[in-house]
């Protein structure tokens, strides 16, 4: 039998002595936790050795010698971890650590231990650990499946003692609901509102309880749309009711997603809101189609436009010029349906007609593909095969290099259904 406690390690010492990779997986964590580490080990893996050349531990180039747990040098440690490629060296670093009565785990051998490291994450505020009779792959997977449950709203951790206030807008990424970030699935699953943008990844509503109530700030281009005061209104209000609201869009809420006039709608209402990076189409969208947004000797340089006010519109800021001689990847948000426009402007300023272009549409998703052309002849060709938003334009000679190396996608490459379910890709 086990005893559980939850070790609360902040600026307390802890001895690891190797430097492979079981060092590598536990040390991170353990300073993450505020321990302060120190790490013996003639060598060391590059990942551990940057942390000692940053400061964030201490390092002792050497052997393991008798007296670094309880020698009168020694800190006072309060946990010790044993992960030497000897049996023999892990055994007396564990009778030393007996002696002096600190816990040490051993990596070599679950039963020689006084203390097992249990499978460990965290979700929603919730740390779980786990301890299957000392058997790590058991735990882990145990681990997972709670994990999960937890991020993905499963098993409901809402009804806490302290439950969270105010507004997280997240950002839902680019489509597939696959990719939007742990931390956003997590704020999503202990949501008392959402407001919800159409480009969101809306199939991660089902999984949410009845009782949650869903918002719908989609605005359709060209079509009916809500206002983004009524959305910063929606916002405010139901936040001061006391709910945790959460903005959830496509992309990252900061880039062309208007997320900065919800924090400063949110901040002058003296309601408390953070925000969660999105994955962004701008970026998504060139490597689902297998483009490279910079590639060594081609480009070294992205640019990053909204096209929702055309070239030569007194409100666009956007300057069309510069970018025709940048001679850099340009990448064209709400671009579809000014493309001629954009084109000409590129051309008209001196980027060369042959440049290569792709047109990205619903990136990440089952119905993805990707039309290729010129500046001379894109705008032709995107209107041929009937492009509709949401699409993205990238400008660039990375659009051929992707061509030349082969990883130019036209279709989706899989099923997101074979993905989620584990079935190998063919």
């Amino acid at each position: 039998m086990t005893y559980l406690l939850g070790l609360r390690m902040k600026d307390r010492d802890v001895l690891v002595v190797g430097g492979g990779r079981v060092a590598q997986r536990r040390v991170p964590v353990l300073l993450e936790a505020g321990a302060r580490v120190t790490l013996v080990s003639p060598e060391a893996s590059a990942a551990l050795e940057d942390l000692a050349d940053a400061g964030h531990l201490t390092w002792l180039r050497r052997p393991w010698e008798a007296g670094d747990v309880s020698g009168p040098d020694a800190p006072a440690f309060w946990l010790v971890h044993a992960a030497t490629d000897s049996p023999e060296v892990n055994a007396e670093i564990a009778e030393e650590s007996e002696g002096s009565r600190v816990w040490c785990v051993r990596a070599d051998d679950r039963h020689a231990s006084s203390a097992w490291t249990p499978a460990s994450g965290s979700a929603n505020g919730i740390t779980v650990g786990v301890i299957a009779s000392g058997d790590p792959r058991r735990s882990a997977g145990l681990r997972d499946a709670v994990i999960d449950g937890l991020a993905d709203g499963t098993l409901d951790a809402r009804r806490g003692r302290e439950r969270l206030r105010g507004v997280a807008l997240v950002g839902g990424g680019p489509g597939d609901p696959g990719l939007i970030t742990v931390r956003g699935q997590q704020l999503l699953s202990q949501a008392d509102v959402v407001v919800v943008d159409r480009l969101a990844p809306t199939s991660l509503l089902d999984r949410l309880p009845a009782d949650v109530e869903i918002v719908d700030a989609s605005k359709i281009p060209y079509g009916r749309s809500m206002t983004q005061d009524d959305i910063n209104s929606v916002l405010v209000e139901r936040a001061r009711e006391g709910k945790f609201v959460v903005r959830l869009k496509g992309g990252d809420s900061f880039l062309f997603g208007r997320g900065g006039e919800e924090a400063a709608a949110c901040s002058a209402a003296g309601v408390p809101v953070i925000a969660v990076p999105g994955v962004t189409s701008a970026l998504a969208a060139p490597a689902s189609a297998g483009i490279p947004a910079t590639h060594r000797g081609v480009a070294q340089d992205v640019h990053i436009v909204s096209a929702h006010v055309a070239p030569g519109d007194s409100r666009s800021t956007v300057d069309w010029a510069g970018l025709a001689r940048a001679g850099g990847t340009v990448v064209v948000l709400m671009g579809v349906q000014r493309i001629e426009a954009i084109t000409e402007a590129l051309i008209e300023n001196g980027r060369a007609p042959d440049t290569p272009v792709a047109v990205v549409q619903e990136a990440t998703l089952p119905g993805q593909r990707t039309v290729t052309g010129t500046l001379a002849d894109i705008a032709v060709s995107a209107r041929s095969a009937q492009v509709r938003p949401p699409a993205v334009v990238i400008i660039g000679e990375v659009v051929k290099t992707a061509r030349d190396l082969d990883i130019l996608h036209t279709g989706a490459q899989f099923e997101i259904d074979q993905l989620a379910t584990g079935r190998d890709l063919q």
